[in-house]
């Protein structure tokens, strides 16, 4: 793996950090594949979680993309009552690590944390993430994002734009 070519993994994912935070919500959409997966599962006990999103219970997951899809139409139109208004927030991304898979696919391992600000209310949530990438043209694409939620106890509202 080159120092390029980590620079990039990590220049894109500060770059969808960045989306997310503008709430360019059509850029953001942009970076995932149509039929990438995503994942948050839920934790069973202190040091399990559910691997498999068919048979156990997550806290987001999404097959494809339309399901983030949704999440944005019902942001836009009003309709996701749990995200109106929606936050502020400053997604951070640290501890990049990144490797090329035998089929040609690349790993990013990310630690993460997002502080937001919604009503005058404050918190974070904070985790870790692996991506599956595509190399593209002009960057990558998002096969899989699977986060880990390591501060579970969650006393507000969850979404993708927390993560």
């Amino acid at each position: 793996m080159s120092q390029d070519l980590h620079f990039a993994v990590s220049q894109f994912l500060y770059k969808k950090a960045e989306l997310c935070d503008a709430q360019d919500w059509d850029a953001y959409l942009e970076l995932y594949d149509e039929d990438s997966e995503y994942h948050i599962p839920q934790w069973i006990d202190d040091h399990s979680y559910v691997q498999d999103p068919n048979q156990g219970l997550s806290y987001i997951y999404y097959a494809d993309r339309s399901g983030l899809e949704d999440r944005v139409f019902r942001i836009r139109t009003g309709k996701a009552a749990s995200a109106t208004p929606l936050p502020r927030t400053l997604h951070n991304i640290n501890n990049v690590q990144v490797s090329v898979l035998e089929n040609g696919l690349i790993e990013a391992k990310v630690g993460w944390n997002t502080l937001y600000n919604r009503q005058g209310l404050e918190g974070r949530f904070y985790g870790r993430s692996t991506y599956l990438l595509r190399s593209v043209e002009n960057g990558f694409r998002i096969r899989r994002q699977h986060s880990l939620l390591l501060n579970d106890k969650i006393d507000s509202v969850l979404d993708f734009y927390h993560v």
